[in-house]
């Protein structure tokens, strides 16, 4: 869609799609007026038998809701895909703000046309706007992905919320009462933005589709670039989307979803490299001999801390933080260790994927996940910075990452996927074949790694659609 009515002739902004009970299909998306004013708005497929409805056809009732009382004329905007209650009405949320509380609205309809502002579907102090939310299910237990009208036993429910002011994602995991129409978050110390996030990097805007076909529920997210708008400009482009991710809830934690690359990328793999019962010294840098190290699927598994001498030399874990750390060239007794990818030989760019181990206060051991990008380039006009979190590593659980790495993107999942963090990078030496892959203990205490295991990855070749039909035809 492109913006070419009053009502979204600023911006053709996010939108959702719903499935409604007839199979048809209606989107709505956000329009900014002439006026700059934030708009809903509706539209359908022009030919609903094509697969990837290419165009669309805009409603005459345009723009469909408009800012509610109380609300800001630019802060009303992009709403999620509808669920439909047992009443058999719809319902959707916005993004919203009041002041400084971040705020999801929530919308009844039953035709998408006309709505009834129903209620606030959660809010929370002083997190500023709230922008791309999303609100969906996840069952309890297993890792199949539901309908998002899904409710009942057996079901819990994520809110996520992009804030405008740090653009991170946050989410939170709780229980949806249809009744009051609130979301309840299991732990209010973990409600949205005052807990956990999507991913620790440079990601934000990311929106959840329920793909029915294997069910399973997809996340996709946007990295936006760190570099010079010149830049951006030299290069013609900017900013991507992340690998497509499968998600569901961790019923082992019960604290946080789980995040891994969709089942699809695994069919990139080849030439598989396997390495076993490696020692990394303190202080060690060892090169994996890959072939190419520029487009890698690479999974790390590392035994954990038993040494009971080093453990109780451990430092305070209130003293670490990944931000703040100074990154993989800091030493500590049980960290930092982990990879780095797209490096150059004599290490003048990479990046360190690492794990640092700390102790807290009631003597028990607590593993932090990070991404230094602070060396990842020599130019100069780049925000680099060490990003993570704390990761939980459950009783006779190994540390444990998987990283993609592809050219200028490095996408990490630790733990099965329970943080994930993504780097956008910017190499200027370490290039395509000039990349190389190194494993590296910065601790003071050697590590034992159990297995790493490297593949190459082919290039996602695409042929337009038009284009593969044809062949088939041929065929």
């Amino acid at each position: 869609m492109v913006p070419d009515h009053w009502y979204d002739i600023n911006g053709v902004w996010t939108g959702s799609a719903t499935f409604l009970a007839d199979g048809s299909i209606a989107m709505l998306y956000t329009g900014s007026t002439n006026e700059s004013v934030q708009v809903q708005n509706l539209a359908f497929p022009e030919n609903a038998s094509d697969p990837l409805l290419q165009k669309w056809v805009k409603s005459e009732a345009n723009p469909v809701l408009v800012p509610p009382e109380g609300i800001g004329l630019k802060d009303f905007r992009d709403p999620t895909t509808g669920w439909i209650g047992e009443d058999g009405a719809w319902r959707i949320t916005i993004g919203s703000k009041l002041e400084m509380t971040g705020v999801a609205l929530i919308f009844k309809t039953e035709d998408f046309v006309k709505y009834e502002e129903e209620n606030i579907l959660h809010s929370v102090n002083d997190t500023g706007m709230w922008e791309c939310v999303d609100f969906y299910p996840v069952a309890a237990s297993g890792v199949s992905g539901l309908d998002t009208s899904a409710i009942g036993v057996g079901v819990k429910h994520v809110l996520k919320a992009s804030f405008d002011d740090d653009k991170h994602d946050y989410y939170a995991i709780g229980t949806y009462n249809a009744t009051s129409q609130k979301f309840i978050p299991d732990d209010p110390e973990m409600d949205v933005g005052l807990g956990l996030r999507y991913d620790y990097g440079k990601y934000y805007a990311s929106k959840t589709f329920y793909d029915q076909q294997k069910e399973r529920r997809i996340l996709w997210g946007w990295v936006g670039e760190t570099d010079s708008e010149q830049d951006d400009l030299r290069k013609g482009w900017a900013s991507l989307q992340t690998i497509p991710r499968h998600i569901w809830f961790d019923n082992k934690t019960t604290t946080n979803i789980i995040q891994w690359p969709v089942e699809e990328i695994d069919e990139l793999r080849s030439a598989p490299l396997v390495v076993e019962n490696l020692l990394l010294q303190p202080g060690s840098v060892v090169e994996v001999n890959t072939t190419e190290a520029a487009q890698l699927d690479i999974e790390l598994v590392i035994e954990f801390p038993e040494d009971a001498a080093a453990i109780d030399a451990a430092e305070d874990n209130a003293l670490y933080n990944c931000s703040t750390s100074g990154g993989a060239a800091g030493r500590g007794v049980l960290g930092p260790f982990g990879l780095l990818v797209i490096a150059e030989k004599n290490l003048t760019e990479q990046t360190a994927v690492y794990f640092y181990v700390a102790k807290s206060a009631d003597g028990k051991l607590q593993t932090f996940f990070c991404h230094d990008e602070l060396r990842s380039s020599l130019a100069t006009d780049l925000i680099l910075g060490v990003h993570g979190s704390s990761v939980p590593v459950l009783a006779n659980e190994s540390i444990s990452v998987r990283t993609l790495v592809d050219h200028s993107i490095v996408e990490s999942y630790a733990q099965g996927g329970r943080r994930c963090i993504t780097s956008r990078i910017y190499p200027t030496q370490a290039l395509d074949g000039a990349a190389k892959l190194f494993l590296f203990n910065n601790a003071t205490t050697a590590v034992k790694v159990q297995s790493l295991d490297v593949w190459q990855m082919e290039t996602v070749f695409f042929h337009p659609y038009q284009q593969l039909e044809q062949e088939h035809l041929v065929v």
